[in-house]
């Protein structure tokens, strides 16, 4: 199937994700694609829900419109969404906090699609530090993020990469199985792609999101099947390992985020 998320391509795989993940890779269109996100910052916060497409088709995803969507946690707030426009629910009212357990259900022509997430509790990203290597007179640069993984197993995170106001075409995911509850040492490594380079002058947007494992396995295996699209661009006949039942492709994640900024000097 054709990712409605991004288009990938992870040059370091093996330094960010720990094991490969078998996959089921389908070519067929009308299966139910739902997104979620919920943050620890306020909302509204939106679910967006589509239909697949075969990944010989063009990138046009029929959107759902008469879906009941609904939110609820472990502390008693539900929530039905509201429908906004291509596709996209949102809340009004849903307060979000670390720690708790959220619960998607939509409704779509009789059928529930069901998902939960528990928002893990938040790391600080404490700035960003430009890293670099040249060889045979090529410079090219990468970016440590700073942070220190808590004590205790079991941590995650997703890292997106922007250069210049453009999303970047590399997301990388890191667990704590190697350097628990140190500094970080791991770097993010652009797309290979000639128009995102990093060169002296670019503004740098790391955002850093603590997701839970379910998160985690899903980006990872997203990471490794649309590494093999390489610097081309091309799109991913692939269904990642959803938490969503009932066959619905996607996500729904409960994270915190974070945010820095650099210019490469």
């Amino acid at each position: 199937m054709k990712n409605i998320l991004f288009i990938l391509f992870c040059g370091l795989f093996f330094s960010s994700c720990e094991k490969e993940i078998d996959l089921q890779l389908d070519d067929k269109s009308g299966t139910i694609v739902i997104e979620g996100n919920i943050t620890d910052q306020q909302g509204p916060y939106y679910v967006r829900i589509t239909r697949s497409v075969a990944f010989t088709e063009n990138n046009q995803y029929p959107v759902i419109t008469n879906a009941v969507v609904t939110i609820s946690d472990n502390n008693g707030q539900t929530e039905t969404l509201e429908y906004e426009a291509d596709g996209r629910y949102k809340t009004r009212s849903l307060v979000s906090s670390p720690g708790n357990t959220y619960t998607l259900n939509v409704l779509i022509d009789g059928v529930n699609y069901t998902a939960q997430s528990t928002m893990p509790s938040p790391v600080t990203l404490d700035g960003l530090i430009q890293d670099s290597i040249t060889i045979a007179g090529e410079t090219t640069y990468n970016i440590l993020p700073v942070y220190t993984d808590p004590s205790f197993l079991g941590n995650r995170y997703l890292f997106i990469l922007t250069i210049d106001g453009k999303t970047d075409k590399t997301l990388q995911v890191f667990s704590d199985n190697i350097n628990n509850g140190m500094v970080n040492q791991r770097t993010i490594m652009p797309s290979l792609e000639d128009d995102d380079e990093i060169v002296p002058g670019d503004i740098i947007n790391v955002e850093m999101q603590c997701v839970d494992q379910n998160i985690y396995t899903y980006y990872s295996a997203l990471i490794q099947i649309s590494g093999g699209g390489g610097p081309g661009g091309s799109v991913t006949p692939a269904n990642p390992p959803s938490n969503i039942n009932n066959g619905a492709l996607g996500y729904f994640s409960a994270h915190t985020t974070a945010f820095k900024s650099m210019v490469i000097q």
